[in-house]
């Protein structure tokens, strides 16, 4: 697999939601912020749902601990990356507060 067709894949996908959302009616920001903010609620369920499993695999109540802990990886890598994501759009913010009119 290439970075390549996950480039063109994503870019694709992108511009059809957009399109999509431009022949319904609906601003594209509005849809953005509210996917951004189902992706957030999504995190959060998965990091609870992590929180549970730890529990009853410290419990004795499970023993695959090889599935929680690839769930557990899995749930870091997304928030790192909401994390990174998030700090790239602080900066953005704070260049545009730092310009000049």
């Amino acid at each position: 697999m290439t970075i390549e067709a996950i480039a063109a894949l994503s870019a694709s996908a992108v511009s059809d939601s957009i399109s999509t959302l431009h022949s319904a009616g609906v601003a594209p920001n509005e849809q953005v912020f509210s996917k951004v903010l189902d992706s957030i609620e999504g995190l959060n369920q998965q990091i609870q749902t992590n929180e549970v499993a730890v529990q009853n695999l410290a419990l004795g109540e499970t023993d695959n601990l090889h599935q929680i802990m690839m769930n557990l990886e899995r749930t870091r890598l997304t928030f790192d990356l909401m994390m990174q994501v998030r700090n790239k759009m602080l900066e953005g913010y704070q260049e545009l507060m730092r310009m000049q009119v």
